[in-house]
C-alpha cells in the first residue's frame, strides 16, 4: 500500500465504522450521501486533472500505488469521495448531538468574514489559478450562506470548524509534514505562499468549497425525501 493509500484508508476507517452509531445512524443517510458525493466528485475530479495537466500541481510518485485515472493517481480520486464522506459525517453527527443549537448570528459572522477573506484573495491574486479559483468559487458559496437562512447552515459552519483538525493532519501529511518530499505538490506560481505548517492557505478555500456543495446537496436531497414522505 502505498503512503497517501494509508492516508486515505486510516481517515476513513473511523467515520465508517462509527456510520452505525444508533443515535446518528448515517448508513440511512448513504443514498443521499452517494448521489451529493458523486455530483460534486466529478466537477472537481476535472478542475483536478485541468490543473494537474496544467501543473499547478501535481504528486510524488515514491508515494503512490501507480494506478492512474487520466493525470490522476488512484489515491487522488478517493480523496474527492473519502473526505466529503467524512465531513458529512461530522456534520450529521453534530446535528444529531447537538439539536437544538443556537449559533445563527455566530454562523452569519463566520460566513461574512469568510466571503471577505475569499473575495479579497480572488481579487488582489487573479494570476495565482489556484488562489483565485478555489477562492472565488469560496466567496460566492459564503455570500450565499450568509444571505441564506436555512438552518442547516448553522451545523455546516461548525462542521467546516471541527474538520479543521482532520483537516490539518491529513492535508499537513499530504503536503509533506512529515515525509522527505510533499506527497502532493503546488507550483509557488499559483499560490500565495502563505502556508498552515506545509498547507497552502488555498487549501482553506478549496476544502469549503468541496465540502460546502457535498453538504448543499445532501440536504437539499434529504429535503425532498422528507418532503415526499410527508405528501
Amino acid at each position: 500500500m502505498s503512503t497517501y493509500g494509508w492516508v486515505i484508508i486510516c481517515s476513513f476507517l473511523g467515520p465508517l465504522l462509527l456510520s452505525f452509531d444508533k443515535k446518528v445512524a448515517f448508513y440511512k443517510h448513504w443514498k443521499t450521501i452517494f448521489i451529493a458525493i458523486v455530483s460534486v466528485a466529478i466537477p472537481f475530479l476535472i478542475w483536478d486533472e485541468l490543473f494537474t495537466k496544467w501543473s499547478i500541481w501535481g504528486f510524488t510518485e515514491n508515494y503512490l500505488l501507480g494506478i492512474y485515472i487520466g493525470r490522476l493517481p488512484l489515491e487522488e480520486v478517493l480523496f474527492f469521495f473519502v473526505v466529503p464522506y467524512n465531513c458529512v459525517f461530522i456534520f450529521e453527527v453534530l446535528k444529531s448531538y447537538f439539536s437544538g443549537i443556537a449559533i445563527a448570528q455566530f454562523s452569519r459572522i463566520f460566513y461574512l468574514v469568510f466571503a471577505s477573506m475569499a473575495s479579497f484573495n480572488a481579487l488582489v491574486f487573479m494570476d495565482n489559478l489556484y488562489t483565485f479559483y478555489a477562492s472565488a468559487l469560496a466567496a460566492v458559496l459564503g455570500f450565499f450562506a450568509f444571505r441564506s437562512k436555512a438552518y442547516w447552515l448553522q451545523y455546516f459552519s461548525l462542521t467546516y470548524l471541527v474538520a479543521l483538525i482532520p483537516f490539518i493532519i491529513v492535508n499537513g501529511i499530504l503536503t509533506g509534514a512529515v515525509t522527505d518530499h510533499p506527497i502532493v505538490w503546488y507550483s509557488d506560481e499559483h499560490i500565495i505562499g502563505l502556508r498552515i505548517i506545509t498547507i497552502p492557505y488555498e487549501d482553506l478555500f478549496y476544502n469549503f468549497d468541496l465540502i460546502f456543495l457535498v453538504i448543499f446537496i445532501h440536504q437539499f436531497l434529504g429535503n425532498r425525501k422528507i418532503s415526499g414522505k410527508a405528501a
